[in-house]
């Protein structure tokens, strides 16, 4: 990943929490549509990376928009076989479906999930993926 792509996302998800812990929806929208429009100038260039993807969808606060989201920043993940990314962003979705009631496609996102976070060394997340997916079946 890009270091300066990665240090911009760092300091935009910096300012959007405090913007938020402050109550600020002004700061905030200002910040989420700079954040957007980083994803959007680097679309499909080198720069293109699904961390900036699966932060945008973080802080989006329609949630079928941010599974939207999400479900594009996995198919970043997946094309450069981030096992880490398909696993977090899997999660998210599952976890946003199921909050919506959407318990298949819930159950869907986290099977798959689960299969990506088989390779990773991150236990909680792990735990998290079988919690939830135990829980809705």
């Amino acid at each position: 990943m890009n270091t300066k792509l990665y240090k911009q996302v760092l300091s935009l998800t910096g300012s959007l929490m405090a913007a938020a812990e402050q109550k600020n929806q002004k700061r905030f929208d200002g910040f989420y549509g700079e954040l957007k429009q980083l994803c959007e100038a680097n679309e499909n260039t080198d720069k293109d990376h699904p961390v900036q993807w699966e932060t945008l969808a973080d802080f989006t606060e329609d949630l079928a928009l941010a599974i939207n989201i999400y479900e594009h920043a996995l198919v970043k993940a997946e094309a450069i076989n981030s096992k880490d990314f398909c696993s977090s962003i899997g999660f998210s979705i599952g976890s946003l479906n199921a909050e919506l009631g959407n318990n298949e496609a819930a159950i869907s996102a986290l099977e798959k999930a689960k299969v990506s976070a088989n390779k990773i060394p991150d236990k909680e997340l792990k735990a998290e993926i079988h919690d939830l997916l135990t829980a809705l079946k």
